[in-house]
């Protein structure tokens, strides 16, 4: 067993094996006058609960791919960023401020280093989770058919798109409501025009891809698995362990989803906790698809109206509204 395998392998009822084989499959012949008995043995509690988890939380990874996987995007955003400033950072000394600024300047210096960095956690995700074990890598992920599992749930990708449509609209509502701050690390961006372009397209077709491979493909199973086993040994039993560890991992990958834009978002705790909202409904419609195709569909209809509203407000980033 390998640092990356599964602590208890995938068990779905329809592929259990019987334990008791049928006289012809038996290496050993019966006792004379003694029955045979045809029917499996029941499964262990562990067993039976591994049994209950839907075919999208049927992971092969486990909490020990989870650590390896965190150590790989602390070293890998270190190096990255030595890397951006060891080959870009101007020779003469500068402020803070002015150092932001000259990066921001760059666009392929401030927003290729995102994309890199995005490219990395998949590949490391891809080469663990599918080279090593010679699985199929998307659906392995969660990219799977949208089947809901409310009946009046919509089954089109369209839908799913107008629903992330929908929630950015909302959220612009809230946050005109909240008076955010100005002037956040996101904002400045837009001050720099091919930057901010830049910045709008990998925004469209790149962070959503990512962002939900990694959060509602990878990081959401792994928190229901651990919670829900987590629960059982606490004496829960397994379906209501099933349905608390799913809520659980919703507001949970809905938060870290939040928090991982807070930098963006010059730490203001009002804009993280919208944000993070937004990453509950996210996840929350991963969950009820049991796909990660609906939620990233949601997001790519939630940052594509930002964008389009940006250029519009914007006229192409050739003028800034006031106060920016």
């Amino acid at each position: 067993m390998s640092l990356f395998d599964e602590e208890f392998p995938p068990l779905a009822p329809e592929q259990s094996e019987p334990v008791a084989r049928t006289a012809t499959e038996s290496s050993e012949p019966a006792i004379a006058g003694e029955s045979l008995n045809y029917s499996p043995a029941p499964l262990s509690r562990g067993a039976a609960a591994e049994a209950n988890f839907p075919a999208d939380l049927q992971i092969s990874w486990s909490w020990l791919h989870g650590l390896a996987f965190l150590l790989f995007i602390v070293i890998s955003l270190i190096a990255v960023q030595l890397v951006v400033i060891l080959r870009y950072a101007p020779h003469q000394r500068l402020t803070q401020k002015q150092f932001e600024e000259f990066m921001l300047s760059q666009p392929i210096v401030s927003v290729g280093s995102t994309v890199v960095e995005y490219a990395l956690l998949l590949f490391f995700l891809y080469m663990t989770l599918s080279v090593v074990s010679e699985r199929p890598f998307w659906k392995t992920i969660g990219w799977r058919k949208i089947e809901p599992r409310i009946a009046w749930l919509p089954t089109k990708p369209i839908a799913y798109f107008l629903a992330g449509c929908g929630v950015s609209l909302l959220v612009a509502l809230v946050t005109s409501l909240l008076h955010p701050p100005e002037n956040t690390p996101i904002e400045q961006v837009f001050h720099h025009r091919q930057t901010a372009l830049l910045f709008l397209g990998v925004a469209v077709l790149v962070a959503p891809l990512a962002e939900e491979t990694i959060f509602r493909g990878y990081l959401y199973p792994l928190f229901v698995r651990l919670l829900s086993a987590r629960l059982r040994f606490v004496g829960v039993k397994d379906a209501s362990a099933l349905h608390t560890g799913i809520l659980c991992s919703i507001v949970l990958t809905g938060f870290l989803f939040g928090l991982m834009h807070g930098p963006q978002l010059g730490g203001a705790k009002s804009l993280i906790a919208v944000l993070s909202v937004v990453g509950i409904v996210f996840t929350l419609a991963r969950a009820l698809t049991g796909s990660v195709f609906a939620s990233y569909l949601m997001h790519l209809g939630y940052n594509s109206l930002i964008a389009v509203f940006a250029l519009i407000g914007t006229q192409g980033f050739t003028k800034l509204p006031p106060g920016h």
